[in-house]
């Protein structure tokens, strides 16, 4: 475990999860952050009902280009966006800290479930804290 985020730990399991911003808020999905860099087309600040966007936790745009959603380069992306994480380690702390809490939903504009930067954060901050 990275020793920057070690002392923090979580008295009570809440949920975190990764939700498409186009799917309907619940009442399930706690404090809800937005972490694309863009703001996803065609979604009112109304409509997304957010808690929070954390522009600064997303991809580097040089990063995001790369990517440009390729399947094929998931892993590397992957890797490599981790990497960008570790230099967050405020807004990584913040976001434990609301964790703590109650549950987190990571939002994300990405048609693609599976091969997207909330996916990767999401196990980046469950990785910080187990």
């Amino acid at each position: 475990m990275n020793k920057d985020f070690s002392e923090k730990t979580h008295s009570k399991k809440m949920e975190i999860k990764a939700k498409r911003i186009y799917e309907k808020a619940a009442k399930t999905d706690g404090v809800r952050v937005l972490v694309d860099r863009i703001w996803p087309r065609g979604v009112s600040k109304e409509d997304a009902q957010l808690d929070e966007w954390l522009k600064e936790i997303a991809p580097s745009t040089e990063l995001r280009k790369w990517f440009n959603h390729d399947k094929g380069r998931f892993l590397d992306f992957a890797r490599k966006y981790k990497n960008e994480l570790k230099g967050h380690s405020g807004l990584i702390e913040d976001l434990l800290e609301k964790w703590k809490e109650k549950s987190v939903t990571l939002l994300y504009g990405a048609k693609d479930e599976k091969y997207n930067q909330a996916v990767v954060l999401k196990a980046f901050l469950e990785q910080q804290n187990s």
